[in-house]
């Protein structure tokens, strides 16, 4: 159901409040620039520094602007069930496509919690899910087995796949089907070579023709020439990640005149040798694509 390059998309904030303006600006750029679908409200868009307010109208202004052109996969994952399942059903009621949903985090349930948390969403609302593996934010890894377990709902129809392991993808692509979406820029093309079917990106929101074109050439199986693309973007797929995510994309939108605004506390701007490091390894890139 959700296949290609998807941009994890950063939120505009300007004097502390949401810049909505901005917002629609940058989800023009992205369907303008042929990417395959939106993922507002997750760990690049802050969604842990939005107030249930805002982030249900980020969720109400990607869909109306996206207007079906694009799928839309709304950040509506929690660290408590009860407010995981109102955004699920907000998110619904919205009209997105779908919702990413990522392990609760701080608490570190067990893995029959993660697998009843998940089963409790799934089964309440109606609403395809991608799970959202990521180790680093939540402290909790979802086994394999247990992304088994959850795949055979079907209301559970994909995961982001950010735990930097090959793997645990391959084991998750041994024992089921479930559609596999790298997390990392960096493992889009190793992931894609394994099985996995695209990738919600961070550096897409800065160039997404080229994120587009390098999902296109893996899953063509031109991994020469995919290859080529992800060598020569690689050091600034790593680049956006020195200082956490997303300090480093908001500089280089910044630095590419494509400005999204400030952050918000706890996050902070990256630092001076971060953003010297970004601004030259975008030298000499198209950012019209």
């Amino acid at each position: 159901m959700f296949e290609g390059a998807l941009t994890a998309m950063i939120t505009p904030f300007r004097d502390g409040k949401l810049d909505e303006q901005r917002l629609c600006e940058q989800i023009e750029r992205q369907i303008k620039g042929g990417i395959d679908g939106l993922v507002p409200v997750g760990t690049t868009g802050e969604s842990p520094t939005l107030d249930f307010e805002e982030h249900e109208r980020v969720i109400e202004l990607s869909v109306k602007t996206a207007a079906g052109r694009v799928p839309v996969i709304a950040g509506v994952g929690a660290n408590a069930t009860s407010e995981a399942l109102q955004l699920h059903e907000f998110a619904k009621k919205a009209g997105a496509n779908g919702g990413l949903s990522v392990n609760p985090y701080y608490n570190k349930p067990s893995q029959e919690g993660l697998y009843r948390h998940f089963m409790t969403l799934a089964d309440r609302v109606d609403l395809p899910i991608v799970l959202y593996n990521i180790p680093g934010r939540t402290g909790i890894t979802m086994s394999a087995q247990t992304v088994a377990r959850l795949a055979k709902h079907p209301n559970i129809v994909a995961i982001k796949e950010a735990t930097g392991s090959m793997d645990i993808t391959s084991e998750i692509a041994t024992l089921c089907d479930i559609t596999i979406l790298s997390g990392d820029d960096s493992l889009t093309l190793p992931l894609m070579s394994i099985g996995a079917k695209g990738v919600i990106s961070v550096l897409s929101n800065l160039i997404p023709t080229q994120i587009k074109q390098l999902v296109k050439l893996a899953a063509e199986g031109r991994y020469a020439d995919a290859g080529k693309l992800h060598r020569k973007l690689f050091p600034l797929m790593r680049a956006m990640f020195l200082d956490g995510n997303p300090p480093g994309i908001k500089f280089a939108m910044q630095h590419a005149k494509l400005d999204s605004g400030e952050m918000r506390l706890p996050i902070w701007e990256a630092t001076e040798g971060t953003k010297s490091q970004i601004a030259e390894l975008m030298k000499g890139l198209d950012i019209s694509k």
